[in-house]
């Protein structure tokens, strides 16, 4: 508990009081904080498309953020044909995907049995500002909490149909991402962790950390993913491809099997010049105009080159969530 006392010490959660006071309280305060945090585990249909990327089980942590629910990031959950749910004490629950929203990349499950665990406020990530502390609570206790410092918030793009405006990049690498919460001075949840980096810096060289969605992207959906499953509202168009930039050209390194783009006979290696006749040089340019084109369920044209040869194809999108397979009931 002394480690744990330090790291709250140096975020400046003792500031407001005296010290042998504060420590009373600090402890209060700490064992309250990881109550919070719990282990997610995730066995996944046999016949989930993403099987193949991700894997038929999945560990990762989830953070209690109302009496019930657990917050966790939707890759570990998605396509899921049993969950559970671990408490800080140990006890095991069955738990059920209640949301899933593509575009912040959240998933929010819903216990099917009482857990101790007092849940994480919510704080305001929008503040939260280059060289900032924090901490990084995985599941596991006070063995499972680094302290880290937020070293970039920057726009992120992902190859696969995916993009936030402003998300937060920590360092030092924590290498049990997969959930994690993100704890400000205020003892307030900031972010969910997605991803290990190789350049939390965006310099070019190698500066591995760690990337969070921030918890504000949660706020106005979370009603709506706890009354039905989804974010209010038309779905953006998916379209199946998976990219990388490389020089000012977008390549497809993958498309989704029996995905819109595969339908439409794009294929890896290919190269998307353009959408709509307007040319694109980032992944990041590609989902503005993708997702200008309206609602899942438009048609995208897409200028690709393949081979030698420069093709116009026209692409039927879709919501993501019409893609993945699910159980029919938990």
């Amino acid at each position: 508990m002394r480690a744990w006392l330090d790291r709250l010490l140096i975020l400046g959660m003792l500031l407001a009081a005296p010290l042998a006071a504060a420590q009373g309280k600090a402890a209060d305060d700490a064992v309250a904080t990881l109550s919070a945090i719990v282990q997610v585990r995730a066995k996944i249909l046999p016949n989930a498309r993403s099987l193949e990327t991700l894997g038929p089980r999945r560990d990762g942590t989830g953070v209690m953020v109302r009496d019930g629910y657990v917050l966790t990031i939707g890759y570990l959950v998605i396509e899921a044909e049993a969950i559970e749910v671990a408490a800080a004490d140990g006890k095991l629950v069955p738990a059920s995907l209640a949301g899933y929203d593509h575009a912040s990349g959240f998933a929010l499950l819903r216990l099917l049995a009482p857990l101790a665990g007092k849940p994480l406020a919510l704080g305001n990530s929008a503040a939260v500002g280059e060289r900032d502390p924090a901490m990084v609570a995985a599941y596991g206790g006070s063995e499972g909490v680094t302290l880290v410092q937020v070293v970039s918030r920057r726009p992120f793009s992902g190859g696969w149909e995916y993009a936030l405006d402003s998300a937060i990049f920590t360092y030092p690498p924590v290498p049990n991402w997969s959930g994690a919460a993100l704890i400000g001075a205020k003892g307030e949840l900031l972010g969910i962790g997605s991803l290990i980096v190789g350049d939390v810096l965006a310099t070019g060289e190698r500066n591995p950390g760690n990337m969070f969605v921030p918890i504000d992207l949660l706020k106005p959906i979370l009603e709506d993913l706890i009354a039905s499953g989804r974010a209010a509202g038309p779905a953006r168009p998916w379209l199946g491809l998976y990219t990388e930039e490389l020089r000012g050209r977008l390549f497809v390194t993958r498309v989704s099997p029996e995905g819109p783009a595969a339908r439409a006979g794009l294929r890896p290696g290919d190269i998307v010049i353009g959408v709509g006749g307007e040319e694109i040089g980032s992944q990041a340019e590609f989902y503005r105009k993708l997702w200008g084109r309206g609602a899942a369920g438009v048609e995208v044209p897409l200028r690709v080159l393949q081979g030698a040869q420069m093709r116009e194809i026209s692409v039927r999108s879709i919501d993501r969530l019409d893609y993945f397979r699910s159980r029919t009931s938990y």
